[in-house]
């Protein structure tokens, strides 16, 4: 087959929908023998990672990159729901292909057969938490992903049903797809200690990540926290890791460490040294963060609302993230409660082998095969 792709998410760095594109993008170098692929990157300021370019220029595949504003790029595809438009020189790649996969932003008029991503409906269950030039332009995306996507591929069974309730789609149009998760070679125990005293963390401390915006909930946490530390007599901090998003209001405090971006390997090390990750987001359609923190021998607290639950498993705690008291209670026992902690631990480590991407790229092409 020959497949395009929009891989023009992957230049938000900090972000679930960046770290996704990145894993399918080396998923499909890494594992795919007998299709061709064209990768299309679409960006005005941002430039594509020089690794990720070298790889796919390196490979048998083909690359594409084109100086479009997303605002331009969604004003063409989604709302005059056209391409002849941006049609120029180089994009008569797009007319030869037996499909393509479009991404999370724009949703073009294409001849050939289409197929999308749905990370999350959170614009349709929580759309007072999304940025309105966001809501706006995944309205009228998802419009035309209803009418014309031959496939849509959901991120979890959660994503998946919210489709069925707010579109008129066929049930056999959507697939469930885990994604996998990249995990960087954890650093040493020493070079652990070391990242974590150059940001100056000098107690133990509870870790939440994540773009700090309405939909993560970082104020209802820390509201939580204050009741933690009344309860809890050892010394202990917060960090919030990500970068900033709309409607940030959060500053910071005595004990309330907050770390805008950090690199692969010193998230790396902050997940590995945590007392306790914590995830009081209110709506989310994978959670990256649940399955990243498992897999460095970290117990987990989420929120039991949308996807959490499920791609958590029965390998961490849940609590209603509306709840200030609940998420406290349920810290405060994780916290006072080593052999919880450890067998949480046990468990998470088990429960992360099912999220691989040479998983989620196998599905990926049978799905595709099946409908061609």
């Amino acid at each position: 087959m020959n497949i395009g792709i929009d891989i023009s998410q992957i230049a938000y760095k900090g972000t679930g929908v960046a770290r996704f594109t990145h894993g399918l993008v080396n998923a499909i170098l890494d594992y795919d023998k007998e299709n061709t692929w064209t990768f299309f990157f679409f960006s005005f300021r941002n430039k594509l990672d020089k690794d990720i370019a070298d790889k796919i220029t390196s490979s048998r595949h083909k690359l594409v990159t084109r100086p479009l504003p997303p605002t331009l790029l969604s004003f063409l595809c989604n709302d005059l729901h056209l391409i002849s438009l941006i049609l120029t020189s180089n994009f008569q790649p797009l007319l030869n292909l037996d499909w393509f996969i479009t991404s999370d932003w724009s949703e073009p008029k294409l001849a050939g057969k289409k197929a999308t991503i749905v990370h999350d409906l959170v614009f349709k269950k929580y759309p007072e938490t999304v940025h309105p030039s966001i809501l706006a332009t995944q309205v009228k995306r998802l419009k035309w992903v209803s009418k014309e996507s031959n496939v849509i591929f959901a991120d979890s069974q959660t994503t998946a049903t919210d489709l069925r309730e707010e579109y008129d789609i066929n049930k056999s149009q959507v697939m469930v797809n885990y994604p996998g998760v990249t995990i960087p070679v954890i650093p040493k125990i020493k070079d652990q200690r070391m990242i974590i005293d150059k940001f100056g963390l000098k107690n133990p401390y509870l870790l939440t990540v994540g773009k700090r915006e309405p939909r993560k909930n970082i104020e209802t946490l820390m509201t939580a926290f204050e009741e933690i530390k009344k309860n809890y007599k050892k010394p202990l901090d917060l960090v919030i890791v990500g970068p900033k998003g709309w409607g940030e209001t959060i500053e910071k405090q005595k004990d309330i460490n907050i770390l805008s971006y950090v690199t692969d390997r010193q998230l790396s090390a902050l997940y590995a040294q945590a007392t306790c990750f914590v995830l009081p987001s209110l709506y989310e359609g994978f959670g990256y963060p649940v399955i990243e923190a498992m897999h460095h021998g970290c117990p987990v607290a989420c929120s039991n609302t949308s996807s959490l639950s499920e791609i958590a498993g029965g390998a961490a705690q849940t609590f209603d993230p509306s709840k200030p008291d609940e998420i406290a209670q349920t810290l405060l026992t994780i916290l006072n409660d080593h052999k919880l902690r450890m067998r949480m631990i046990a468990d998470g480590n088990i429960h992360t082998k099912q999220y691989s991407w040479i998983a989620y790229y196998n599905t990926l092409i049978t799905t595709l095969k099946k409908h061609s």
